[in-house]
């Protein structure tokens, strides 16, 4: 037996209709019933649109250097209808919650487009987000290995780049 984690492989089309025989078991439920009991749910209103489902994902990285840089994410993932993602040493730090981390032991995504900013590109970052259809990487180190699978590289100063980009897509 194995498992793998949801989107770490693209989903093959069905092909032709499969027979298959159903077997039915019966079993004890109650051995089964968990003793684990459900308190209180509390939801995370800061993730907008589900990293899983989106179809475009901008994510930051330790390049914003400070919490507060989080808002030029943010704001450029607004200006492109997109979810906000992170990797991990931002979540280690405080500065998003958890729920945004993606990478291996966070979320594994496979937008269409991917925008990792400030993102070095550890490998651990890279095993949860390498299967999307486009990457564009945005860093000022030019060795980063975030280029090394990214689809188009912009080598630049984040705090530059991003609000252009983010003030381009606002004007149209």
């Amino acid at each position: 037996m194995s498992t793998v984690r949801p989107r770490v492989f693209k989903k093959n089309l069905l092909q032709a209709p499969h027979a298959g025989q159903i077997i039915k078991v019966d079993f004890n439920k109650a051995a089964l019933t968990s003793k684990t009991k459900l308190l209180n749910f509390v939801a995370d209103l800061t993730e907008k649109v589900k990293l899983e489902e989106a179809d475009i994902i901008v994510s930051g990285g330790r390049g914003l250097a400070k919490p507060e840089n989080f808002q030029l994410i943010r704001d450029f993932a607004a200006a492109l209808g997109a979810a906000v993602g992170s990797s991990r040493p931002c979540v280690d730090e405080g500065w998003i919650p958890y729920s945004h981390q993606v990478g291996q032991t966070g979320k594994t995504v496979c937008p269409k487009l991917y925008i990792a900013v400030g993102i070095s590109g550890a490998v651990q970052h890279m095993a949860g987000m390498q299967t999307s259809d486009c990457i564009v990487a945005i860093n000022d180190d030019p060795s980063a290995p975030i280029f090394q699978i990214a689809t188009y590289g912009i080598v630049g100063d984040l705090f530059k780049v991003v609000p252009a980009l983010t003030q381009q897509l606002k004007n149209g």
